[in-house]
């Protein structure tokens, strides 16, 4: 079965309004599927080309005049980032024939990592990320906690076992840390990426010390700052910033880390089942970073992700802004009964009294704590997001 992706009305609307629009995101996120339904909709005829297949990539031995002779169709290009000579020559080809909707390029790279893309394509270009799934996407099929467990990543979430999810997401890991991260030009030995992987696993939902990783590692410290830069735009980590506007505060203002992918997490950790998570130490930590991911992948562009955290002990796990103004704080709480800390009311109070959402895996029902204390779950937290403006 082939889910729409709530992302695929977007791409069309960008596909209508500019001549190129990139999809990045992980490998195996979902981009290849997702072009493919688009190709079905497509009012141009389309034509798809994989820079992973040899015959494809001889079809491009001459770029220029075989993207000219398509002018009139769709071009989709797959893994564009393993020919940065594209990126120019493309602009050459829109400049010649300026039309909307030419070109849909995916990447497993962020922009800042798809070599000259930003630079040679600036003004035809518009990037969106495709996440693997979130909750809203699979609901009506799969509860929360596979989702959890498994992650997001397509063939890991509907793999006919947990077992073999388990199995295909280390394999998945593997091909990041031997294949793709050298080939974006990460230049650090295979064993110390996998070491620096299970150190981040460690610290999921902590805040980020690099000068710690260095000495476990035996690397210098610009060398960690790289290769994390690197997991970042490869999509496999997500470094959170604090909100510190409030400068009569002392305020931490090292980020968090989070993987990304819950599932990967779960991988690293050796988390096969549901009852290896629910025996797992640091749950809490895991059920914060799903949520946090779920929330982001939802948000509208003008919505900033944050977290707040002084150090007399007020905390909120998330914060979204609008402009530079806090809209909501969110405490992740594992338990169906959460009770609201002091810190918490503390740190609402510093954000100008913004209201909370206390989420939790699955409470019956929303209820108030006070007047600006909510709790909810995850399947009606985004309710309260779009509710408030923040999501899509």
């Amino acid at each position: 079965m082939t889910l729409e992706r709530f992302i695929l009305p977007a791409v069309q609307e960008r596909l209508r309004s500019i001549p190129a629009v990139a999809l990045t995101g992980a490998r195996q996120a979902g981009k290849t599927t997702l072009a493919k339904q688009l190709m079905q909709r497509s009012e141009r005829e389309a034509v798809y080309l994989d820079l992973e297949s040899p015959e494809d990539i001889n079809r491009l031995s001459a770029p220029e005049r075989y993207l000219n002779d398509r002018a009139e169709m769709l071009v989709i290009i797959d893994e564009a980032q393993r020919m940065p000579g594209l990126f120019p020559l493309l602009r050459s080809v829109i400049d010649r024939n300026r039309s909307n909707g030419r070109f849909l390029l995916l990447g497993s790279a962020s922009p800042e990592l798809m070599a000259g893309s930003s630079e040679s394509l600036a003004g035809r270009i518009s990037y969106l990320e495709v996440n693997p799934f979130v909750y809203e996407e699979v609901k009506s099929l799969l509860p929360i906690d596979q989702l959890w467990l498994r992650g997001g990543y397509p063939e890991m979430l509907m793999a006919v076992d947990g077992m073999t999810s388990y199995r295909n997401r280390l394999d998945l890991i593997t091909t990041y840390v031997e294949r793709e991260l050298p080939m974006l030009g990460l230049p650090v030995s295979p064993n110390i990426l996998r070491n620096l992987l299970r150190m981040l696993a460690h610290l999921h939902g902590n805040l980020l010390n690099y000068t710690d990783l260095s000495r476990s590692l035996g690397i210098r410290v610009d060398q960690v700052k790289h290769c994390i830069d690197f997991f970042e735009h490869a999509y496999i980590i997500r470094k959170l910033s604090p909100y510190y506007s409030n400068v009569s505060k002392r305020l931490v203002k090292s980020p968090k880390v989070f993987f990304r992918d819950s599932g990967l997490l779960h991988a690293i950790q050796g988390i096969v089942s549901l009852e290896d998570l629910e025996g797992f130490p640091y749950k809490g930590n895991s059920w914060e970073g799903f949520v946090i991911q779920q929330v982001i992948t939802h948000l509208t562009t003008e919505v900033s992700p944050w977290f707040y955290r002084t150090q007399d002990g007020s905390e909120i796990d998330l914060i979204l802004t609008k402009g530079n103004t806090p809209q909501l704080g969110i405490e992740v709480k594992y338990s169906n009964n959460p009770r609201p800390l002091r810190g918490n009311t503390l740190a609402a109070k510093d954000l100008g009294n913004i209201p909370l959402l206390y989420v939790t895996p699955s409470a019956t029902e929303d209820y108030p704590l006070d007047e600006s204390k909510t709790v909810t779950s995850l399947a009606r937290l985004l309710f309260h997001l779009k509710k408030m403006g923040l999501a899509h």
